[in-house]
């Protein structure tokens, strides 16, 4: 309701906004105030860095609080939702820029940078470093293009962690489809690295929010795209944990390049991974623009997940991962093929990730469905056209109570 005000505001050129107190009992002050400030800040948002005439905006809101009693849940929900609010925001900015200003180093750059302010580790690994990683998947998606791919990894280290967690997302900065050129859309494809947005913004805010909880961040960038150089159907390139992968679609690059992430994130030794990835078309097909996909090794995990996506209202749908779906991704070649048939793409897809995580506990968060909106047909009036910064409040939410 309060992303809805903004926008409507901001339509009638208003500068300055007022919202009323929040006739609830203290207790629930603060939440109200969090989702309040969430949903302003989001429908506030505009993407103009590119454009020249920026007037319109909302330029002021304030809060008003019911009394002294109100005032500290006030000023406590409104830090945290302007936390969360920033952080979605920030995805989108990455998700919105054009690509030709925000390829595979750009990207890099942009997560060092937001590293450095927030106090976080933060290491980038060049196609040598990867090389010596044994990183053949992620190497052979960058291979077609003059951007050479990165891997970035970011780490929040609190002392005295009860557990560790690794969050990583798919980075393709821009998605031609390869060899196998994409024929429609080819507008949109610079977000195909919403996912990897989504964890740069998570990791960047986690130094404010304190969770006691280790939060490895890794981010696998590439741009996908055709040339003499470039991966072809038909080639068996080798993952770091050592399985090869039989490429029969080169659109379909991103479980290919998280089959490196996932096994570097593995290895860590982690007590659970979580990826987000605009990775199949059939998770559109299913849920429209409504809802993200969940699929998941551990119950427990996705339950959290789940509890985590319906507090903060960003919509998430479990679909099965039977074992059988992995019949139709072995290919007779090698360990596996990068594409099945046509039916269950979103779950072959994800048993294909499965296969790279090593038995730990695991959840992919199928993002295609969500991250990137061609117009304003989403689940809230703080929801934009073009990126959308979905998942950035789920992951917050879950990691600030998942100790």
């Amino acid at each position: 309701a309060a992303g809805a005000v903004v926008r409507r505001a901001a339509a009638m050129h208003a500068a300055h906004v007022a919202f009323p107190p929040a006739a609830l009992p203290a207790t629930s002050v603060e939440a109200v105030t969090q989702a309040r400030v969430e949903g302003i800040v989001l429908g506030a948002y505009r993407f103009t860095r590119y454009k020249k005439d920026e007037s319109g905006a909302v330029q002021s809101v304030t809060l008003l609080a019911g009394g002294n009693e109100q005032q500290r849940h006030v000023e406590e929900g409104q830090k945290r939702g302007v936390l969360f609010a920033d952080a979605t925001n920030f995805a989108r900015d990455l998700v919105n820029e054009p690509p030709n200003q925000l390829p595979p180093t750009r990207l890099a750059e942009i997560a060092s940078e937001a590293a450095r302010k927030a106090g976080l580790k933060c290491s980038v690994l060049d196609e040598d470093a990867m090389k010596a990683l044994g990183m053949g998947a992620i190497l052979s998606v960058g291979a077609g293009s003059d951007q050479p791919p990165r891997l970035i990894v970011l780490e929040y280290a609190p002392p005295r962690a009860r557990r560790s967690v690794a969050i990583v997302g798919k980075g393709v900065c821009y998605d031609s489809g390869g060899l196998n050129l994409k024929h429609t859309d080819l507008e949109w494809m610079k977000g195909d690295m919403a996912g990897g947005a989504a964890v740069i913004a998570t990791m960047k805010t986690l130094p404010a929010l304190r969770p006691p909880v280790r939060v490895l961040g890794i981010v696998a960038a590439v741009e996908n795209m055709p040339s003499g150089k470039a991966v072809k159907p038909g080639d068996i390139v080798r993952a770091m944990n050592g399985k090869t992968i039989e490429i029969n679609n080169t659109d379909a690059e991103g479980r290919v390049i998280l089959a490196d992430a996932l096994a570097y994130a593995a290895q860590d030794g982690v007590d659970e991974i979580i990826d987000l990835a605009t990775l199949t078309g059939s998770a559109m097909v299913a849920l429209g623009c409504y809802a993200a996909a969940l699929l998941s090794n551990d119950g427990e995990l996705a339950s959290r997940l789940l509890d985590a996506a319906a507090r903060t209202g960003e919509r998430l749908w479990q679909l099965p991962l039977y074992d059988e779906f992995l019949e139709d991704m072995r290919s007779q070649v090698a360990d596996l093929r990068n594409s099945g048939g046509r039916y269950g793409g979103a779950q072959k897809g994800a048993i294909f990730l499965r296969e790279f995580v090593n038995g730990k506990s695991w959840a992919h968060l199928d993002i295609a469905p969500t991250a990137f909106l061609e117009k304003d047909e989403g689940t809230g009036p703080y929801l934009p056209k073009g990126g959308t910064g979905y998942g950035v409040r789920t992951l917050l939410t879950y990691l600030s109570g998942v100790a």
